[in-house]
């Protein structure tokens, strides 16, 4: 029996709008499955990268890592030459104890001076206070002599009646003298004090400076601060370096993904949120992961060159804005994951 004539074309045209359908069914699946997710590739790891440079210069004799070994915080990176900063060291312990010794004379000094001071005072008073009475008594006894006539006393006792009043006058006057030195005691007492002073001040000092070349000695020897991976290694072993000098950089352990969103795709997100990011080198592999934070501006806004828009010439343009997402599954210490490598996240904003 033949076919109608139409009813190839009628064929044709069926598995045409069913192939039609399909494809509508298959898009509009797709738009109702991802309409709470805003993804985008404009992503990339970022990691604390930490310059490692020594506080000491010298050459080194042990370098303890290779380029891209993993180091846990507290692994001896390298080794400096100690030699010089050991010298430094017992040469700072030396003027410490002699500081020190100067200071416990001061001290003593300072305790002698407190008593003897004011009892030399004391008894310059008292010798004053004596050779003035003795003086009197011998002006006194002078004057009585001369008042005689020459019968009544002989010339002998009236000379040395005058020789005993300048004797005791002169005694008078060196105990004055002595007095005068004496009342400088006070003045004594606070010199003495501010030698100790002075001297524990030194103390201060000679420890500082020995504090200070220990820790230099203990800088010979430089420590990951961190977990991670050691990258971009310069230094070798024996070489010469100066304090400050970067020898090699350490990529932390503890990494992020920085994801830069178009700004019409932040309005339902927020921090908190679950995200699947997918990490170009790792095919076929989804990490857990959420929204950290979102940065306070866009990314050009904080570029070295901030876009210009006050001319005649602007042209609105969709602006991209930074958001942090942390891992929530963070991929195993066997994966080479560092910054700068590509991701996809996707943000579940519902």
């Amino acid at each position: 029996m033949a076919k109608a004539p139409g009813s190839k074309h009628s064929g044709k045209s069926f598995i045409i709008i069913l192939v039609i359908l399909a494809i509508v069914a298959g898009a509009g699946f797709h738009i109702w499955s991802t309409r709470d997710e805003e993804k985008t590739d404009d992503a990339t790891i970022e990691a604390h990268i930490i310059p490692i440079a020594p506080k000491v210069g010298g050459y080194v004799v042990e370098l303890a890592v290779k380029d891209n070994q993993h180091v846990k915080k507290g692994d001896v990176i390298l080794k400096i030459d100690p030699r010089d900063y050991k010298v430094a060291v017992s040469q700072a312990q030396a003027d410490l104890a002699a500081a020190e010794a100067r200071l416990v004379a001061g001290k003593h000094n300072h305790a002698n001076t407190s008593v003897s001071a004011p009892s030399n005072l004391a008894s310059a008073q008292s010798q004053v206070a004596l050779a003035q009475s003795e003086w009197a008594n011998a002006t006194k006894t002078m004057k009585r002599l001369q008042s005689l006539d020459d019968t009544a006393r002989s010339r002998q006792s009236l000379d040395d009646a005058v020789a005993a009043e300048r004797a005791a006058h002169s005694r008078y006057d060196d105990a004055m003298a002595k007095l005068k030195t004496a009342n400088t005691a006070p003045d004594t007492i606070a010199a003495s004090e501010a030698e100790v002073t002075q001297l524990a001040a030194a103390v201060d000092r000679a420890k500082a400076t020995l504090e200070n070349a220990q820790n230099n000695l203990n800088d010979t020897i430089v420590y990951a601060p961190e977990d991670g991976r050691v990258t971009r290694r310069t230094v070798e072993q024996g070489a010469y370096l100066q304090p400050g000098q970067q020898l090699m950089a350490l990529v932390s352990d503890d990494f992020w993904v920085v994801a830069n969103y178009k700004e019409t795709q932040l309005s339902e997100m927020k921090p908190g949120q679950p995200v699947d990011i997918k990490i170009d080198a790792f095919h076929g592999k989804t990490y857990r992961g959420k929204v950290d934070s979102i940065q306070y501006g866009t990314g050009s806004r904080f570029s070295m060159f901030p876009a210009e828009n006050a001319t005649g010439n602007f042209v609105k343009i969709v602006q991209r804005v930074p958001v942090k997402i942390v891992f929530v599954d963070k991929p195993g210490a066997e994966l080479s994951i560092g910054p700068g490598m590509s991701v996809e996240p996707i943000v579940h904003v519902q």
